[in-house]
């Protein structure tokens, strides 16, 4: 079965979009503790379903991770990781350029999410490479 060089950055993005969805679904009151926010009823279940919709993602990639991406080929699954990921980096960079006092894990969260705007700007723009494998 042939595959396309996309599933490197498919599988990748899926197990830190995954990270990410089940942290919030599970340990919404601690993850509020480490932004310094004060943990609520409310503020929990924003977390929750906000961990909800990363997890949907990260199946989407996931499940996405063997066929041919780029180009014309699955353009709703490239179109939506290259705006999650570019409007993600662009807050991300923000804050951490206006406020250099921010946790070190901001300042990674927004490298990851640079170098994931980048690959699926290229998957996005490129046409699909196949691999030479069988």
């Amino acid at each position: 079965m042939k595959q396309t060089n996309t599933t490197l950055v498919m599988m990748l993005s899926a197990i830190f979009l995954a990270a990410i969805g089940i942290s919030l679904t599970f340990f919404p009151n601690e993850i509020a503790g480490l932004t310094g926010i004060p943990p609520s009823k409310t503020l929990q279940l924003i977390f929750q379903i906000l961990g909800a919709l990363f997890f949907a993602f990260a199946m989407l990639n996931w499940m996405a991770k063997g066929t041919i991406i780029g180009g014309i080929y699955n353009k709703p699954v490239s179109v939506s990781n290259l705006t999650h990921f570019i409007i993600g980096a662009l807050a991300l960079v923000k804050a951490v350029i206006s406020d250099h006092t921010l946790p070190y894990g901001v300042w990674i969260l927004a490298g990851i999410y640079s170098v994931f705007a980048i690959l699926f700007t290229i998957i996005f723009s490129q046409h699909p490479v196949m691999d030479k494998k069988g």
